[in-house]
């Protein structure tokens, strides 16, 4: 059986502006600037990455676990302020999850985001009754480009990686997918480019390019040049 594992910002949300927005306010509220360069760097990993890479240096001292975990939380409460009256989906994001759910295949959330950020997108999209799987960065000790993310939303879902393709925008999500041995389609967006994309497997510009029939004959392409 065929499975597909989505990540949620960037692709199924269109969330690159309310995620800035919602670093610079709280960055700044910390005497602190991010400037968009760093964030677009970060876009689609996890916060760690960027408060203990870009904050760190902007701030011109170290954070430690404690402070990483509180500015985590205060941006992501941020982030969900900005969305929770105007949710950003991406147009043809729901029509692809329920044809792909129809058409039987099984569905997963392959995110790096916080539990509540994920229930509020699935909420937003009105898809909580979609898929099979949910794994987010709560469930993970490392950030795509690590594989771990996609692993495990294979195991939950009781697939082998070869069945799965990976729907995503990030450069780092999608070497983590390939990293999985996983077919993998790419999103262009706000955040990241064709050119960022260049190693996924299929690269489309319009989420109604994604139809059941597509992914499925790239999860057999990608698997009989494993193969060969």
């Amino acid at each position: 059986m065929n499975a597909a594992i989505f990540d949620l910002d960037g692709t199924l949300v269109d969330s690159y502006d309310a995620h800035f927005v919602a670093w610079r306010e709280v960055s700044a509220s910390h005497g602190v600037e991010i400037s968009e360069a760093d964030y677009y760097r970060h876009f689609g990993r996890r916060n760690e990455d960027l408060l203990r890479e870009c904050w760190t240096r902007a701030a011109r001292g170290t954070l430690d676990d404690a402070q990483v975990h509180a500015l985590d939380h205060e941006k992501e409460a941020a982030y969900r302020a900005q969305v929770a009256t105007r949710f950003p989906v991406m147009a043809g994001a729901t029509d692809l999850v329920r044809a792909l759910r129809e058409a039987g295949w099984l569905l997963a959330v392959g995110s790096s985001g916080p539990p509540a950020n994920v229930q509020l997108a699935l909420e937003g999209l009105g898809l909580t009754d979609c898929f099979h799987a949910i794994v987010t960065g709560k469930d993970v000790r490392r950030s795509k480009p690590d594989p771990e993310c996609f692993l495990l939303a294979a195991e939950r879902l009781g697939v082998v990686p070869s069945q799965c393709v990976v729907l995503e925008d990030a450069p780092a999500g999608i070497a983590a997918a390939k990293a999985a041995g996983m077919a993998c389609a790419a999103i262009t967006s706000k955040g990241h480019s064709a050119e960022l994309q260049s190693q996924a497997d299929l690269i489309v510009d319009d989420l109604a390019q994604w139809t059941p029939s597509v992914l499925a004959a790239l999860v057999l392409a990608v698997g009989a040049r494993r193969v060969s």
